[in-house]
């Protein structure tokens, strides 16, 4: 998907999953287009897919932690993407915790 159907004057009035004649146009599911005709934007997108990479990260922590997953059970590539994202999350933390804690009366 998807296999648009145009109007007359070209804007997209259908999206498909298969083609209906052999000459159907075909565009990527996120082209600017299908986007447009569905409502949604790539910065969607982008956003669902960051808040989804998130809700992955916390499960194969919970997975661990819990003992049904070992670090080592992943493939190398993603332990390293995973330790990679971790450690920039928490210099981010640390970065953005700018008052020192031990000031508070």
């Amino acid at each position: 998907m998807p296999y648009v159907r145009r109007n007359a004057e070209g804007c997209i009035v259908a999206l498909l999953d298969a083609a209906e004649f052999q000459d159907q146009e075909f565009l990527p599911a996120r082209d600017a287009q299908v986007l447009d005709f569905l409502g949604l934007a790539e910065a969607q997108f982008s956003s669902l897919d960051a808040d989804f990479i998130r809700v992955v990260e916390d499960l194969i922590d919970v997975l661990i932690v819990s003992g049904v997953l070992r670090m080592t059970d992943l493939p190398g590539e993603a332990q390293r993407k995973l330790l990679a994202r971790k450690d920039v999350r928490r210099k981010l933390t640390g970065a953005l915790d700018l008052l020192d804690n031990s000031d508070v009366i």
